[in-house]
């Protein structure tokens, strides 16, 4: 891994629940209660996820997906980059090696 490559892995990526609650709930001026009940879920449900005490499922990145647009894919796409980087921050690969074909 080159420097610039090591440099992109040392970004934070916010949780998506930040994104949501930004971009979606707060742009909108809707309550959470709003927002959880456009969405079909409860306002626990929301907090979470707003709170960053849970993640974007698949259903849930469909119902974000048709009440506040997007591709149900761009949504999950967020949850996996926020996971990949808390990977890195806490996996200690370093003992690990590539494994190179003979030739």
């Amino acid at each position: 891994m080159n420097s610039k490559e090591s440099l992109k892995w040392k970004c934070i990526a916010p949780h998506p629940g930040e994104i949501i609650r930004k971009f979606c709930v707060d742009a909108l001026e809707l309550s959470v209660t709003e927002a959880a009940r456009s969405l079909g879920v409860t306002r626990k449900t929301l907090s979470g996820l707003l709170n960053g005490k849970s993640g974007i499922s698949p259903e849930m990145a469909l119902r974000l997906a048709t009440v506040f647009g997007r591709s149900a894919e761009s949504w999950l796409q967020l949850q996996l980059q926020y996971d990949l980087w808390l990977a890195r921050q806490k996996a200690n690969l370093k003992h690990l090696k590539r494994w190179e074909p003979v030739a």
